[in-house]
């Protein structure tokens, strides 16, 4: 590494998961996808090497097209003890039923570059018993919820027999999968997701049991400059739309349906937060310049989003090491005597120390990822 440079342009990993989309990536990145597999994440951060100093966080593009598994993620307390577990009983690392890979726990923030559907956290008491009142399939559990009891409601629902599953839900798909075939049903609605789901995911005549959490969960519509802060405990699922997203670097997730990954029901409902939530959106603090920064509780990572109109620019200080993905028009990157040229899907990295100039001759936006200063 050159000590004058300050500015190094960086390449991502691609991952190409089942869920992902065929055209978003690929265009971004300006790439062919000859083969027409899906590209789902696009990974910047994790493969730094020695070259830089090691960053705590994971900032990824996502392209998702098909919905991704009910989930919850540890605290950093929980997994450094479930790792050491895992690793006394002798599971591989590799290993497909492995719920804890690492010790580190995994905050998220997303934020979508499109209009974006997820499901995040328990329903308020109101929308809940409105929501088990209103169809007519699970009025069974309106007592079982009692008004209150989120632990109950949801261990009941996650734990029941497998043929009870069957019993309860498949009437209530029998009647919305018709609806949402002849394009009846509303995205802000959960009968869309669970017919969704219910044919996405297939296991044998069994349907699976994630389809009540799309009720019992809320389902948030986002739109494009919004973020959104996932913390440990925190129930949710990721359903459609193109989005970047920062975590901390962890592979910690504990899962409960609607995928084909490693499904461990009982370690998940031992870590699910089991009260209501109120979906917290975040819109980018601006501090006297066009950096828009998502504040979260997050000490891992840091992201915000500089919008830079024609001949405009702005200086960046890099306290920490800096990463920036250029999702728009064609930026002028320098610092120092280092003066360096980024298109549409390039990204780069900026050392501590430096003050990074950014401008452009066309409306560009960029997004910074780094650490809060306070950590």
């Amino acid at each position: 590494m050159e000590n004058s440079n300050k500015i190094f342009k960086i390449k991502g990993l691609i991952k190409h998961y089942d869920w992902g989309g065929k055209t978003f990536i690929p265009q971004l990145l300006n790439m062919v996808n000859t083969d027409n597999i899906p590209f789902a994440e696009y990974w910047l951060g994790s493969n730094l090497e020695d070259r830089f100093e090691k960053v705590p966080y994971l900032l990824k593009v996502q392209d998702v097209e098909k919905m991704l598994s009910i989930q919850v993620h540890p605290t950093r307390e929980v997994a450094e003890i479930k790792f050491m577990e895992e690793n006394e009983r002798g599971i591989p690392l590799d290993a497909p039923d492995r719920n804890y890979k690492d010790k580190n726990h995994k905050p998220e923030l997303l934020s979508p570059l499109s209009d974006f559907y997820l499901l995040h956290g328990f329903k308020n008491p109101e929308a809940m018993e409105k929501i088990l009142k209103t169809v007519p399939e699970l009025n069974f559990l309106s007592e079982v919820f009692n008004g209150s009891d989120y632990k109950r409601l949801y261990t009941q629902v996650m734990t029941m027999p497998q043929e009870d599953v069957n019993k309860k839900l498949q009437p209530l798909l029998k009647r919305i999968v018709p609806l949402y075939e002849a394009e009846m049903l509303n995205l802000e609605e959960e009968n869309f997701w669970a017919a969704r789901a219910s044919l996405t995911f297939r296991n044998n005549g069994n349907v699976d049991r994630g389809i009540f959490s799309i009720y019992l969960f809320n389902v948030v519509k986002m739109t494009a400059g919004q973020a959104l802060f996932q913390d440990a405990g925190l129930p949710h699922a990721y359903l459609q739309g193109y989005t970047m997203e920062i975590m901390a670097n962890s592979d910690n997730v504990l899962r409960g349906g609607l995928t084909v990954k490693h499904i461990d029901v009982k370690e998940l409902l031992e870590h699910v937060k089991y009260k209501p939530t109120t979906p917290d959106i975040i819109t980018g603090h601006l501090s006297g310049t066009n950096e828009e920064i998502f504040i979260t509780p997050a000490e891992d990572f840091q992201l915000s989003r500089i919008k830079i109109m024609k001949h405009e620019g702005i200086a960046v200080p890099a306290i920490k090491t800096d990463i920036y993905f250029v999702y728009k028009g064609t930026v002028d990157a320098s610092a120092d005597d280092q003066k360096e040229r980024f298109g549409p899907g390039d990204a780069f990295l900026a050392v501590p120390g430096s003050v990074v100039h950014l401008g452009s001759e066309e409306e560009a936006v960029i997004y910074r990822a780094t650490q809060p200063a306070t950590s």
